[in-house]
């Protein structure tokens, strides 16, 4: 008995010896969007051959892992993770990521070819890419279409007008806001400023700055110049009173175009009941002169119609 439990325990040890453990090593620093990113896999035993062994990385939108080295993966790899390269050198494993992008993350994985180890993949490894794209500052407060229309640069403002300015980014992560002002020493940390009632001291040139909280060195920054006018200013020479005549223009063009297709769709549908029945001239019958359908001529005409 004692015999048969050895064995066992010996039977086990080598099998458990022999199954290889595959890992996928990646980065070891934050990785930002547009740096170039290698991957590695690895025998952490070091009992396959890694000739055997290749890159997969699962697709969220078909619900499947694509190989990664193969040229019928060859369209997926150009239309959905743009520049890959896997290489093998020296009986190493490598996938080579050119410009990383947020939609390259993963997740990747090695497979072994060899189908009778019980499990013959590593673990999936997703890949954290930080990115924040550039900011956005205009008018809080405001409509979509008008936000849009709206995204300024250098604002203009009447005298005693009240200003609230908005900053905005998409990122990977919500980032800190920073206001502040040329020549002025105060931080406001918020995503908003707010001038109430301007005055000309209010104008100058105003910064908003995104940083990430866990990459420092990842930040955007956005300067604006607000412009105070006089009061004798016309409305129109002020940023909001132009972005409301624009609008104002556009909605008026918009009517414009929706009363001449109403009028030109109605004066088809006139012209269409003014029409009389369709005439078929293929259902008529020929008229012989030997038929006794013909008709008589009522100009003289001994010779019946044709």
């Amino acid at each position: 008995m004692k015999c048969y439990i050895l064995l066992a325990v010996l039977a086990f040890t080598f099998l458990q010896g022999y199954n290889a453990v595959l890992e996928v090593k990646g980065p070891s620093e934050p990785v930002l969007e547009g740096q170039d990113v290698t991957l590695e896999c690895v025998d952490t035993e070091s009992e396959l051959n890694m000739s055997t062994v290749h890159f997969q990385r699962f697709s969220k939108y078909m619900k499947k892992w694509y190989r990664l080295e193969t040229d019928q993966e060859y369209f997926y790899r150009r239309c959905f993770l743009y520049d890959v390269d896997v290489r093998r050198e020296e009986d190493r494993l490598l996938l080579f990521i050119a410009s990383i992008q947020s939609w390259s993350e993963g997740p990747y994985r090695c497979v072994s070819e060899n189908s009778s180890a019980p499990d013959n993949s590593s673990q999936p490894l997703t890949i954290p890419i930080h990115y924040m794209r550039e900011l956005a500052v205009h008018r809080a407060g405001l409509g979509y279409l008008t936000r849009y229309f709206n995204s300024v640069q250098d604002l203009k403002v009447q005298l005693g007008d009240d200003v609230e300015l908005e900053c905005t980014t998409s990122a990977s992560e919500a980032p800190e806001y920073f206001w502040a002002k040329e020549g002025d020493d105060w931080i406001l940390p918020s995503n908003k400023l707010k001038l109430e009632k301007v005055s000309d001291q209010s104008g100058g040139r105003y910064t908003c700055s995104a940083q990430s909280p866990t990459v420092r060195s990842l930040m955007k920054k956005r300067t604006i110049s607000i412009t105070v006018l006089p009061e004798e200013a016309a409305w129109y020479e002020s940023t909001t009173g132009r972005i409301g005549l624009m609008v104002a223009c556009a909605g008026l063009v918009l009517l414009v175009v929706v009363i001449s297709m109403t009028a030109y769709l109605c004066r088809r549908a006139n012209q269409r009941n003014r029409k009389g029945p369709i005439d078929d001239r293929s259902q008529k019958k020929p008229i012989y002169r030997s038929s006794v359908e013909s008709l008589p001529s009522t100009a003289g005409d001994k010779q019946p119609l044709v």
